[in-house]
């Protein structure tokens, strides 16, 4: 019960409560009781007082008092960004969860969410954005950015840069550029919040790790990129075209054999990352594209470092896939991918091309496939495929590795070459087949195709190896005991080596023949005979300190004429024959030895099985004629042909009278008959069509172990069929039921093998709606 209290100077109190000496009351509580009171009451009170001015500044109150802003969500915009960097065809990009693709050299965008309103002027943001496990801001691998209220950037294109495009309460819309120097790959991306006061941060920083990769590529499209190519036409077919061709058979009977590149399909941009990371190349000299080609060159082939592709020129293939029933890339690298790095089995030349072209294009660089034809493999370096004979004129088989492949086929690469002069920069070689070691590892160029055209084979790399593939002489050589170098020059060819350099012609696409075909040869050798041509022949040979096999002279002039006729066209179950046209232009009789033979060969020029020879002496009167000619039957040669069902003539011939010897030698492919597609139903994305495939076989065989391979972009990836028997003549007709996914133009590609019949293929183009 509470009570007034007495009239003035009373001493009584009431109940509850004590007078003080300067007429305040206080609590009747214990002195710790009184403390531990005062104590919460003091932090409830700046509790309040911190909460209302964090409202003031527009801040939200956190438990625990204040900390640093938090991220709530960081937004990429995949899909926005990936039509701005010409990144949109990259599977990755759709789905779900689409991977941010971007290109060097230009600006994107994201946006970020945080936890509370942002406030600029208490919230200090950056952005960490790294490459490789351990970013060195002095290595360029990691790069540090601090947001500011700028709505611009405030740093020229070679340096990163970032600005405020929005802000709108907890969401901010960043812009950053990206210069188009930096490494290319998988790069990662850290958001850095820190509450400030006064100007100074008073709470350790907050660190968001955003899950998200940030795929970085060169970019043909920027001036600024070493990798910049400025006609569109060009960026269309050498970066952004997933179909082309790759041409082979030979010089006299190019067949272009389509080929998928599929450099957007999902596996393959992160097959690339897993073969940059294999190849050991440093973070750092990832941002430079010779470096990178010249990496991708060693890591196409599998020797050295465990690279995609284990290469097999002849059979057997049993544990592998045959190089001729690949329909593409992707497939490949798919596969090393989900191996984590196993090499796949197998390739040859052109698979090697396909594949470094794919994995080339994915990664920005506009490249091609070029194939050589009668191409060098020079493995001595003296700029000269050199055949030796004894005293006797007997051929020394292994007195040298050199040898001329009937087609070769490596790439080029477009690129600026600051280590070099002035004018060398734009098509560089560079070849993953695995032919010779450069710096101790099986991989060559990148090589300017100016220097190699000019003979200017001092010029980084490998120069003199590609200028022997297409330049090099044949020189016969004879053992001789008068000579300062024990041997003498029976005769040079000149005109034997890189007669045809082809490529796939840009916005051109045939399926029924080659028209699509472009000749290259002038972009990498003078014009066979002319001035030009021998100077740089001779530029490279003094290079080498070899020169001596070009100054020598050639043999005395002979009287008998000896042509080795050229077969144009021979289809798969027919005969040929092997003809020789001679005349004896003296006045004299001449007595000649002659041999004529046919073998199979593998594309790199190998015997693989003498088919037919035959022998012979005969006499010339004065000025006579004579032709010479052997029957080869289908029954001789089918079961004898390899790979490429190529036929190497050879026509030997020795004059008694004058010890006049002569040699010449041909080749040639067997043709084969083209699949046939045809399109039942109507093309639209999630409706089913029909694809049939029909084959005639053109033996007089039945064809058993039978296999379609079928592989579109954007409506079936590849796969095979088992077919059934073939009987001889019968038209085969295989269907298999698709549903497109991607609208637009889109190649369908099939091929066809069996035990008899190998290398069928056929392709076709259509367009499918939306």
């Amino acid at each position: 019960m509470y009570g007034y209290g007495r009239t003035r100077g009373s001493t009584g109190t009431m109940p509850g409560n004590m007078i003080t000496s300067n007429g305040r009351s206080s609590p009747r509580y214990s002195s710790e009781r009184y403390n531990d009171y005062m104590r919460d009451l003091l932090e409830k009170m700046r509790e309040e007082y911190e909460r209302r001015r964090l409202e003031r500044l527009g801040l939200d109150r956190l438990d625990g008092g204040p900390s640093a802003i938090e991220v709530d969500t960081v937004e990429f915009y995949p899909r926005d960004n990936a039509r701005e960097h010409n990144t949109f065809m990259y599977d990755l990009v759709e789905g779900v969860k689409p991977a941010l693709i971007l290109r060097r050299g230009q600006p994107f965008y994201l946006a970020i969410r945080f936890k509370r309103n942002y406030n600029p002027q208490q919230d200090r943001l950056k952005l960490e954005i790294g490459f490789g496990p351990q970013p060195l801001i002095t290595k360029g691998t990691l790069v540090m950015l601090p947001v500011s209220g700028s709505d611009s950037f405030t740093k020229d294109k070679a340096q990163w840069d970032v600005r405020l495009h929005h802000h709108d309460g907890a969401v901010i819309t960043l812009q950053i550029q990206i210069p188009a120097t930096v490494a290319v790959g998988v790069w990662k991306m850290k958001v850095i919040t820190q509450l400030i006061s006064r100007g100074q941060p008073n709470l350790s920083p907050v660190t968001h790790e955003c899950k998200d990769n940030l795929y970085v590529l060169f970019n043909p499209w920027c001036k600024e990129d070493s990798v910049y190519m400025e006609d569109e036409l060009k960026r269309k077919e050498y970066v952004l075209n997933d179909v082309g061709k790759i041409f082979t058979g030979s010089f006299k009977q190019p067949v272009g054999r389509r080929w998928i590149f599929g450099q957007f399909t999902d596996s393959v941009l992160p097959a690339c990352m897993l073969i940059l990371e294999r190849s050991g190349l440093d973070y750092t000299a990832r941002s430079n594209p010779i470096k990178v080609v010249r990496a991708i060159s060693a890591m196409i082939n599998n020797i050295d470092d465990k690279g995609v592709l284990e290469g097999r020129w002849q059979e057997p293939y049993d544990d592998g896939v045959a190089p001729w029933m690949w329909t593409g890339s992707s497939a490949i690298l798919e596969q090393y991918l989900k191996t984590g790095g196993v090499p796949v089995k197998y390739g040859q030349c052109w698979v090697f091309a396909g594949v470094s072209n794919t994995v080339s294009r994915a990664l920005g660089l506009p490249s091609r496939t070029v194939t050589n034809y009668e191409s060098a493999h020079d493995t001595d370096d003296t700029l000269t495929i050199d055949k030796w004979f004894d005293k006797n004129g007997d051929k020394i088989d292994d007195a040298t590795s050199d040898s001329i492949w009937n087609f070769h086929v490596w790439n080029d690469c477009w690129m600026a070459r600051p280590d070099l002069p002035t004018g060398y920069g734009g098509w560089q070689a560079f070849d993953a087949t695995p032919q010779e070691t450069s710096e101790g590892v099986y991989q060559t160029g990148p090589a300017s195709l100016l220097a190699i055209q000019r003979g200017e084979i001092g010029y980084m790399y490998d120069s003199p190896f590609v200028f022997s593939e297409v330049n090099a002489d044949i020189v016969h050589w004879q053992e001789d005991d008068t000579s300062e170098i024990g041997w003498k020059k029976l005769k040079s060819d000149r005109y034997q080596v890189g007669r045809l350099i082809l490529t796939k012609k840009i916005g051109v696409d045939d399926d029924i023949g080659d028209t699509d075909a472009e000749d290259i040869t002038a972009q990498y050798k003078n014009k066979e005979g002319t001035y030009e041509e021998r100077m740089a022949v001779l530029n490279a040979a003094r290079n080498t300190g070899f020169n001596y096999a070009y100054d020598l002279p050639s043999p005395e002039k002979e009287d008998v004429s000896f042509v080795l006729l050229d077969i144009e066209k021979v289809m798969i179950g027919q005969p040929f024959h092997v003809t020789v046209n001679v005349q004896n232009k003296s006045s004299e009789t001449r007595t000649v030895s002659a041999v004529l033979s046919a073998s199979s060969v593998y594309y790199t020029g190998i015997t693989a099985r003498k088919i037919k020879r035959e022998n012979g002496n005969f006499s010339l009167q004065p000025h006579q004629k004579e032709i010479l000619s052997i029957k080869v039957s289908p029954d001789e040669y089918l079961d004898k042909l390899v790979d490429y069902a190529m036929v190497k003539l050879y026509a030997i011939a020795t004059v008694k009278e004058t010890q006049q010897t002569w040699s010449e030698e041909d080749d040639f492919m067997v043709e084969k008959p083209n699949l046939e597609l045809e399109i039942r139903g109507n093309l639209q994305v999630g409706t089913y069509f029909v694809l049939a495939i029909s084959l005639t076989n053109p033996l007089k065989r039945v064809l058993d172990n039978c296999f379609f391979t079928i592989e579109a972009p954007g409506v079936t990836g590849p796969f095979r069929a088992k077919y059934r028997d073939i009987q001889p003549g019968e038209v085969a007709v295989h269907t298999v039921r698709l549903i497109p996914q991607k609208p637009g133009p889109r190649k369908i590609v099939a091929t066809f093998s069996s035990r008899q019949l190998i290398q069928i293929v056929g392709s076709k183009q259509v367009e499918v709606l939306g």
